[in-house]
């Protein structure tokens, strides 16, 4: 990897994350929390410029920066422009759990678009977003993405869907997964 221009602690942080190959890798989340809970101009800016990045695990390491640093208003464009630029459905994942962290309505299109992907871990990050960025009331367009979501060929993309129906409207799963199974 090139070096993205931060100090050495930035860099450091950046470097051993990168290192540990498992996006779920303990090594890699804790020294992405440092990074976040830095939460200073210097780690978004380092963060935006992974999303740039040659290699899908640079991108997606500045995507799950981004997504719990702050900087929302910055942190939008650089994410949107992903959701419909990206190739690597890891990433796609990792904007669309982004999205659902910063809980702002204005991804709201980019997450409904995406629950139409192709890949089941792609949807599963879209029903994992819709009830973050809904809002309240919930969005129609959400709700709508959501409940066909819940109708969803993967297991586990419907049933996520199932309960961001229910805690969206205010239903018991059980009840939500009757109104979809019997319409």
């Amino acid at each position: 990897m090139a070096t993205i221009g931060g100090s050495a602690a930035v860099e450091s942080l950046i470097e051993t994350a990168l290192r540990d190959q498992d996006h779920d890798g303990t090594i890699r989340w804790q020294a992405i929390a440092v990074l976040h809970a830095r939460g200073d101009l210097e780690t978004f800016t380092a963060a935006r410029r992974l999303c740039a990045g040659e290699t899908a695990s640079e991108r997606m390491l500045g995507v799950d920066i981004l997504g719990r640093l702050g900087f929302t208003d910055r942190s939008l464009p650089v994410l949107r422009y992903l959701a419909t630029s990206e190739d690597d459905c890891m990433v796609l994942y990792s904007v669309l759990i982004a999205f659902g962290h910063l809980r702002d309505r204005r991804a709201l299109p980019s997450v409904i678009a995406l629950g139409e992907h192709a890949d089941p871990r792609v949807r599963y990050g879209a029903a994992y977003a819709l009830p973050n960025i809904m809002g309240n009331p919930p969005d129609p367009m959400g709700l709508a993405a959501l409940r066909r979501l819940s109708r969803d060929p993967d297991h586990d993309v419907a049933d996520w869907a199932r309960l961001g129906l229910a805690l969206s409207t205010g239903g018991e799963v059980e009840d939500v997964r009757r109104q979809i199974l019997d319409p």
